[in-house]
């Protein structure tokens, strides 16, 4: 089982609602497992500002699939919660970004890994933070080290680790 972090954001209909889903989504996949999540952090839209801010959190997981074929399935799970790509950058119900597959690296044309906005993006790097704080990034820093080097942009929490906790144990 390879060890994966998914980067989760959405800024359409409840965007924190969306997310709780989305997390209840990957821990119901036959391929994956989910082991751990940030807390839920609202942030301004990267790209056009014409658009509600976000809702962001970072995951990790274990897959029983490639990395190819996890892309894949997250974006049938984007699909499967209204996703639709109408410019970029633009307003989402969900985006489930693959940041790290293990060791893994590509630069295709549908795999970039690393992901190509993980060493530069607050909303990225500070959820990361509060669940792998000493991974070693393929750039040689720990996601710590690499979080003090980006812009601050405002990014804030707006719902706990604990309270996802006990929303993702409803149902």
């Amino acid at each position: 089982m390879a060890k994966a972090y998914i980067a989760l954001g959405a800024n359409l209909g409840a965007p924190k609602q969306q997310l709780i889903n989305a997390l209840k989504a990957l821990s119901k996949s036959q391929f994956l497992t989910l082991l751990d999540y940030s807390s839920l952090y609202s942030s301004r839209p990267m790209g056009p500002q014409d658009q509600p801010d976000y809702v962001n959190a970072v995951c990790r997981v274990e897959s029983a699939l490639a990395a190819a074929e996890t892309l894949h399935l997250l974006h049938k799970i984007e699909d499967d919660f209204g996703r639709q790509r109408l410019r970029h950058w633009g307003e989402r119900t969900l985006d489930l970004d693959l940041l790290l597959f293990d060791s893994v690296r590509s630069d295709t044309a549908t795999l970039r890994l690393p992901h190509p906005g993980l060493y530069q993006r607050e909303f990225v790097l500070l959820p990361l933070k509060e669940i792998a704080p000493e991974l070693q990034l393929p750039n040689g820093c720990t996601v710590s080290e690499q979080s003090t080097k980006v812009t601050q942009t405002g990014l804030h929490m707006i719902f706990s680790n604990n309270q996802l906790t006990k929303e993702l144990a409803k149902e």
